[in-house]
């Protein structure tokens, strides 16, 4: 049998055992256990030998138990330099911290941060390269930034005539689309996109959109290929073997992530700074929450919002995985309970005016402050999300 096969095949073995142990802790998973792409060896290695590789990686980017990097070193593949997004390549720093480009320190291979001095990689970033292999886990939200790093590659790929490989993984929240589309006029690296916050899309097929919509700056196009998942359809979660980012810690977190990340953009915490971010969410003013916490200092969250203080909220933690994805929607009852429960709202929604950046719009904060109702606000959403998934609908490579 070719080696590589082996040993692909091998790592399948390790992943499926590792996702059936899994099993017992009740995450929908279909009648098989997606399989990342990167798992798939055959169906890219031979493209990576004797190729000059660039790699667009974190510490999500597994095969089974061996990282993408040190799994193609030991079949000979030459990897130039090593891009990494938010958080770093090791999946360490808190949200919005600047991450130096560096050296690893293991392999000698230079660390190229596409979250500090720069965002895009620089003619002279890819100069010298052959074409390049992204391989990040993503969670199928809008305002999660691992989409926005993919399209300034793919952007950068397409002016320095470099092919892009994307090695697909299944999203978590893959299985509904929901929430307002983003306008123009707010975009930004948290939003660069005509999408939903919750656009039901691999980040393969999102790519795929990415390049046939031409929402590349001036309409370029990259020569994209995406590796797609085995196993893999859009009715299961996906329960995520290495965290995507430190305040995304478990699949309960994941699944509530589009809903309860709202509150970033109010003076209410959404979590940091505990064991269980977007699960747990308060103020210290709110006086009908059945639940009490304290932001702490923690690695990934070193300066949380409210830190110290005494809070009053919710925690979801009793709410089954089974029951999150029944919704098929996103929740938004606790953030208009909050606004309508504050005495003080004034300061409620933060002045830098981050809610309408996560929302996409300067729309859904005057809703609630209006008193609109969730199937109000949702309504007004249901044109957009129509139009959306006509769009979605030409780039899907799953059922």
């Amino acid at each position: 049998m070719n080696p590589s096969i082996k040993l692909s095949l091998l790592l399948a073995l390790v992943w499926i055992a590792c996702g059936a142990s899994r099993k017992g802790e009740g995450f929908p998973q279909g009648n098989s256990n997606p399989l990342p792409a990167a798992h798939s060896f055959q169906s890219y290695i031979r493209e990576l030998k004797g190729k000059k590789v660039g790699l667009v990686v974190n510490q999500t980017s597994m095969v089974g138990a061996v990282h993408l990097v040190d799994t193609l070193l030991k079949q000979g593949v030459r990897i130039e330099k090593i891009f990494s997004p938010e958080h770093g390549f090791r999946g360490e720093a808190d949200a919005g911290e600047k991450v130096a480009t560096t050296t690893d320190p293991r392999t000698g291979i230079l660390l190229v941060s596409l979250y500090g001095e720069k965002r895009k990689p620089a003619p002279e970033d890819l100069a010298g390269l052959d074409l390049l292999v992204f391989d990040i886990q993503d969670i199928g939200v809008r305002f999660y930034t691992y989409i926005s790093t993919m399209t300034l590659l793919m952007e950068a790929c397409a002016e320095n005539n470099k092919p892009l490989i994307i090695l697909d993984r299944p999203n978590p929240n893959g299985y509904f689309v929901d929430g307002p589309v983003l306008r123009p006029e707010f975009k930004s690296f948290i939003g660069m996109h005509p999408v939903p916050v919750v656009y039901g899309m691999s980040i393969g097929e999102y790519a795929l959109m990415v390049n046939g919509e031409k929402w590349l700056s001036n309409g370029a196009q990259c020569a994209l290929k995406v590796i797609p998942c085995a196993n893999y359809d859009h009715t299961m979660t996906y329960d995520l073997p290495v965290r995507p980012s430190p305040n995304i810690p478990s699949l309960r977190s994941t699944l509530l992530y589009p809903s309860i990340c709202f509150f970033e953009g109010t003076n209410c915490s959404e979590g940091r700074g505990t064991e269980a971010p977007f699960v747990i969410f308060g103020h210290p003013k709110y006086s009908k929450g059945d639940y009490q916490f304290t932001p702490v200092s923690r690695p990934g969250a070193k300066n949380p919002k409210l830190l110290h203080q005494l809070c009053n909220g919710h925690n979801l933690s009793n709410l089954s995985i089974e029951e999150i994805m029944s919704w098929k929607r996103i929740n938004l009852k606790w953030l208009i309970q909050f606004y309508a429960d504050m005495k003080d709202k004034d300061p409620f929604f933060l002045a830098n005016n981050f809610f309408n950046r996560l929302a996409g719009n300067d729309v859904l904060m005057a809703q609630i402050k209006a008193g609109k109702t969730e199937e109000e606000i949702r309504a007004s959403w249901k044109a957009d999300l129509d139009a959306f998934k006509k769009v979605r609908e030409k780039y899907l490579l799953y059922e």
